[in-house]
């Protein structure tokens, strides 16, 4: 799995902020997830329409955390050359 900049800064937010404890663990445990299964039936993987990622493919996301005020999604992608690496593009919080 890769981290582009804006995963890992976020990433690093998550864990260096004692309020989103709860929240660091969520976005760690779909990242487990989605490592091992992208398909994850937990997750709610879907391709996002009028995204695409810097290789020009498909942009997916799966969630982290569900029914929640601004809940955190995983975006990511699949790069062209390693269909079975998974690179992470961006954590964010669903508006």
């Amino acid at each position: 799995m890769l981290f582009y900049p804006n995963a890992l800064a976020e990433l690093s937010r998550l864990r260096l902020d004692a309020g989103l404890r709860g929240r660091c663990k969520a976005v760690n445990k779909a990242l487990g997830r989605l490592e091992v299964d992208p398909k994850h039936p937990g997750l709610h993987t879907h391709k996002l329409n009028g995204e695409t990622c810097p290789h020009g493919d498909s942009v997916w996301q799966a969630y982290a955390e569900n029914d929640r005020p601004s809940a955190y999604r995983i975006k990511f992608c699949y790069p062209p050359k390693v269909p079975d690496e998974i690179n992470v593009i961006d954590i964010v919080q669903h508006d």
